[in-house]
């Protein structure tokens, strides 16, 4: 009896066993490169899947590659040197518009969490006239969300006659308007304390902005979309569980030490303000948003007027979203999170 008792135990291990293999085996790893331009709290969602397990959860062995701009990380989709990229809309626009068939199916971001810092002589939006702009590049993330502050307050650059300057990235710009090499920027939260303590002036918000946005969407080429749906599926699901993540209070510590390592953060208080301005723009609203692209389209278009012609329902795929809307996948997670 004992002998059978023993077998039993065995065969009962075993079968348990096959069971974890053949459930590891249905989520095997599948590598997954995503390039992005901007080096900054947008790429945080990602960072967080990657570092936490989320994608890998999924059978998604996840990585971000960092270039030095939207363009370039298109240029790497299409080389097929990646899986996927993560561009502002107006580089969605631009791409789609030069015979690319692309697809974008989520978006973490809903908020722009900087400040329109100027010089202190500028007293009001009239003083900007014939000012120069300082941005990262042409029709990226950086030039974008300065565009939509601008637009919000009714400025046309072209009728303002702003000169837009190509200077590098955030740090670069802080350091160009703090030297008078340029009088306006749209500055991060960490970046312009700085130029505010001496006495440089935010001539807006524009987390405050009641205009619709939408950060870096996670896209691929359409054909490839197409004919692995299950697996960006899985991929939204690691989206959404990272970035209701960052939303819930109690993992504060862990998306600290996130920024810090993926931003090279030494100070815990910049930290600190990194981690407030991502909770800020988070969310798990993740569906494309008709509305933000119809903005932007509007804007680029002034730089291309052929982007006017781009078909945003060929870009904007919301299948993946709306299944964990239907399936109360992200109902649960919002209730989580609070959100």
């Amino acid at each position: 009896m004992g002998l059978t008792r023993g077998i039993n135990i065995l065969a009962g291990l075993g079968l348990i066993g096959l069971t974890w293999f053949f459930q590891s085996s249905s989520y095997a790893q599948e590598v997954f490169r995503v390039s992005y331009g901007g080096y900054n709290e947008t790429a945080a969602p990602m960072w967080v899947g990657i570092e936490k397990g989320f994608f890998k959860k999924y059978g998604i062995d996840a990585s971000m590659i960092q270039v030095r701009n939207g363009a370039l990380s298109v240029a790497t989709l299409v080389a097929k040197e990646v899986e996927a990229v993560y561009p502002a809309q107006s580089t969605i626009l631009s791409t789609v518009s030069g015979g690319v068939k692309l697809s974008c199916i989520a978006s973490a971001i809903n908020k722009i969490p900087r400040s329109l810092i100027v010089r202190k002589e500028i007293k009001g939006v009239e003083d900007l006239r014939g000012r120069s702009v300082g941005v990262q590049s042409i029709g990226g993330g950086f030039w974008l969300q300065t565009m939509i502050i601008l637009d919000h307050l009714g400025v046309d650059p072209d009728k303002f006659d702003l000169k837009i300057r190509v200077i590098g990235d955030g740090q670069v710009i802080a350091q160009a308007l703090m030297a008078g090499n340029i009088d306006v920027a749209a500055m991060t939260y960490g970046l312009s304390e700085a130029s505010l303590k001496a006495g440089f002036r935010s001539l807006a918000d524009a987390a405050e902005l009641k205009a619709p946005y939408q950060g870096p969407s996670l896209c691929a080429l359409k054909d490839v979309i197409a004919n692995r749906a299950d697996f960006f599926l899985r991929l939204t699901k690691g989206l959404a569980e990272s970035s209701a993540f960052i939303l819930e209070n109690s993992n504060r510590s862990d998306v600290l030490k996130v920024l810090q390592k993926n931003l090279r953060l030494s100070k815990i208080d910049e930290a600190e303000a990194s981690y407030k301005v991502l909770r800020l723009m988070t969310t798990l609203d993740l569906a494309p948003n008709p509305a933000a692209y119809k903005a932007v389209q509007r804007i680029v278009a002034r730089l291309n007027p052929k982007i006017n012609q781009v078909d945003l329902d060929q870009i904007i795929d919301a299948r993946f979203v709306g299944n964990l809307e239907s399936g109360g996948f992200l109902a649960e997670l919002r209730r989580k999170a609070k959100q």
